[in-house]
């Protein structure tokens, strides 16, 4: 058992009961405390999101809208640690059963309380089957989900409708009680209440879904302004009945929406767009001079993979996957596409995650041409055409897949190489399909600072790859039912080590983030969690 408690301003964790205090919000100031007067908006880059329903987005451009929504329990400060935010306490005395207080006097940006029940509402629907949200695995912990998503009889594709659309384990004890009863132990729980996925919603959500998708209703310093007009902009604006403890510090926000990040750092250096937090990286030598101190380097949680088809028999073997890492030039990418800006990998996790080590991978990670062609050799190579999937949210996608195109040609001699670029719109569900045929880019921006949030995330039931390890999934549970975060370490490390001995799929590199705003704003602070947009102030 864990307890977070605050030593000399620090997060630290003690054995016992894991009690979340409600003044931890590091950096927070309480509302009213600001003068929040600014009288003008600024504008923020962004790239098309697929939804704004909190619990039917894993995408990050839909999340750099949803934080400046809504306000989750937990959030994580910039050393990592979980700190409140609409929650006064999680609590729990076997890391099974949670108490959740839900801090009062919050409302919704149409007036209703913030309750417990929101987000019981919340919950229920992301987990319930039917509804296929994109969130619904992040509730599979919870007693009840099985019956929320009941199975396909043998001989059928069609699974039958649940008897139920509520989980059993959550209880709306009181107004300002939610009691949490999960499937098993779970020491990394309140770091996963950060996640947007965990956000509240309102009754009015439930009624209709559809219309809420579209004009989302939060609980944030920010309210949505007018309609969301597609591939164009979302306005949003400074919710003035906001009680919590980050009050917008200016009078609203235009998501400019940009098809290119090339477009948009051209608008940010024309001064026609405020902030933009993924400046190209092979633009980030000139950013850097030109910006002078509004540049801003930050490490990242997000990661880029090359994820394997392993459903598909012509890549069921794991040392073919192997030769195509070995054939991939990392550092060569990430030099002559992310003007070495980016880290190239041998872990599956990111270097600011707990349980990080380098070099995790080995041999299998490390580019060695000639060993490549001799291992591809071995296990007979790719047969018809190799397929490369990567969306067209980004022009880097295609330059860098075109690089490791171009490798896999020279050092392994596959000759028919074609590219498949999805919408990004499309891409997800495109993977979570399994319509991929060949090689796809796989990219994760960390929810929480734990290894489980990559690992069961991306290689645990149902993954993308079509992956299946009974041993992988026992290591997994057996770390989330360890005592303390300290102690599930070792477990979830022997978990990675099972996925990069079998690699369904390869980490290639490592993010840093690089942003940059214009002369017209100030008190831009970003950090690996969050874009801050609440203490941006307008000169």
């Amino acid at each position: 058992m864990t307890v977070l408690t605050r030593a000399r301003g620090a997060a630290v964790f003690l054995s016992a009961v894991l009690a979340l205090g409600a003044c931890g919000s590091s950096g927070e100031e309480p509302a009213g405390e600001q003068s929040g007067t600014a009288a003008k908006g600024f504008s923020v880059a962004l790239t098309e999101p697929d939804h704004l329903t909190p619990g039917n987005t894993s995408s990050s451009y839909s999340i750099n809208v949803l934080q400046a929504l809504f306000d989750t329990l937990v959030v994580i400060d910039p050393s990592g640690q979980p700190q409140m935010r609409a929650a006064e306490s999680v609590a729990s005395e076997d890391q099974k059963v949670w108490t959740i207080k839900i801090k009062s006097g919050q409302k919704f940006h149409n007036g209703e309380a913030v309750t417990a029940e929101s987000f019981a509402d919340a919950w229920n629907a992301a987990a319930y089957g039917p509804n296929a949200w994109a969130n619904n695995y992040y509730f599979a912990n919870v007693e009840g989900y099985d019956k929320l998503n009941p199975e396909a009889p043998e001989g059928s594709e069609e699974a039958p409708k649940p008897e139920t659309d509520k989980l059993s384990g959550l209880k709306v004890v009181d107004p300002a009680t939610l009691e949490v009863t999960l499937t098993a132990p779970f020491s990394q729980f309140p770091i996963t209440l950060a996640y947007t996925g965990f956000a509240p919603m309102p009754k009015a959500a439930l009624s209709d879904p559809k219309a809420y998708d579209v004009k989302p209703i939060g609980n944030g310093p920010f309210m949505i302004d007018g309609d969301w007009k597609r591939n164009q902009l979302i306005k949003v604006k400074r919710f003035d009945g906001y009680a919590g403890p980050r009050p917008a510090k200016s009078a609203s926000i235009d998501f400019k929406i940009y098809a290119s990040r090339d477009t948009a750092y051209t608008d940010l250096r024309a001064g026609n767009v405020d902030l933009l937090q993924t400046i190209p990286p092979a633009s980030a030598s000139e950013a850097k001079t030109l910006l002078g101190d509004r540049f801003l380097a930050t490490p990242s949680g997000t990661m880029d993979y090359l994820g394997f088809p392993v459903f598909d028999k012509r890549f069921e073997n794991a040392d073919l996957r192997k030769s195509i890492s070995m054939a991939i030039d990392r550092q060569a990418i990430v030099n002559a596409v992310f003007s070495g800006t980016f880290k190239p990998m041998s872990s599956l996790v990111a270097p600011l995650v707990p349980g990080y080590r380098e070099g995790a991978c080995g041999e299998a990670c490390t580019y060695d041409p000639a060993k490549a062609k001799e291992l591809y050799t071995k296990s007979g190579g790719v047969t018809g055409t190799l397929n490369l999937y990567f969306s067209n949210a980004d022009p880097s996608y295609e330059q860098w897949m075109t690089a490791v195109a171009n490798q896999l040609k020279q050092n392994l001699g596959i000759a028919d190489i074609k590219f498949r670029k999805i919408p990004a719109a499309d891409y997800l569900s495109t993977l979570r399909e399994h319509k991929q045929d060949g090689p796809y880019r796989n990219n994760w921006v960390m929810d929480y600072p734990s290894p489980q949030n990559y690992l069961e995330s991306m290689w645990g039931e149902g993954n993308r790859m079509g992956w299946e390890s009974k041993e992988f999934n026992e290591l997994i549970v057996q770390a989330n039912s360890a005592d303390s975060m300290e102690a599930s370490i070792p477990l979830y490390q022997k978990a990675e080590d099972l996925a990069l001995a079998e690699m369904p799929m390869m980490p290639l590199w490592n993010w840093q983030d690089q942003a940059g705003y214009s002369d017209k704003i100030t008190g831009v602070k970003i950090d690996a969690y969050s874009p801050n947009l609440d203490t941006i102030t307008v000169k």
